[in-house]
């Protein structure tokens, strides 16, 4: 067998890469295409509810306010907005109208964050009446001031 000179290397590597090239093209052939995509997911449905709460001393009677302090519990893993709160009066002895009690609430729109407690979202006053009937039956009794908000 004759040896291989420099020249016939050099040839038979070129003309080897030249083969491995043209083979290699063929492994790397594809497919060309379009296309378009998108993904969705709703919402949370909301802050859920918070528990609001009417603070004031005890005490009141016929012709006396009491200053009101309003707070909130939100126990959601979201923060929420308190709106405007509406006030309402019940009292624990029938004969004890609630129509001689006016509860105001002073309110803006205030965010309560995420498992907060106590957050105060407003402030007001409970008035009692000072009225010409017998309010005795309001003496002892319990005064409740329920709240709503939107």
């Amino acid at each position: 067998m004759q040896k291989m000179t420099k020249k016939a290397k050099a040839t038979l590597a070129v003309a080897t890469a030249g083969m491995l090239s043209v083979g290699g093209a063929a492994a790397f052939a594809y497919w060309t295409t379009t296309g378009t995509g998108g993904g969705n997911a709703a919402a949370s449905a909301g802050g859920g509810t918070v528990t609001i709460h009417a603070n004031f001393d005890q005490g009141i009677a016929p012709g006396t306010s009491k200053d009101v302090t309003y707070t909130a519990d939100n126990g959601n893993a979201s923060s929420t907005v308190v709106g405007t709160l509406t006030p309402t009066v019940t009292t624990s002895n029938a004969q004890c109208l609630p129509a001689w009690f006016t509860a105001t609430a002073n309110t803006a729109n205030v965010r309560v964050a995420a498992n907060a407690s106590g957050t105060q979202v407003g402030t007001g006053t409970l008035t009692f009446a000072d009225t010409v009937d017998n309010q005795d039956a309001c003496k002892g009794a319990t005064i409740t001031i329920t709240v709503a908000s939107n």
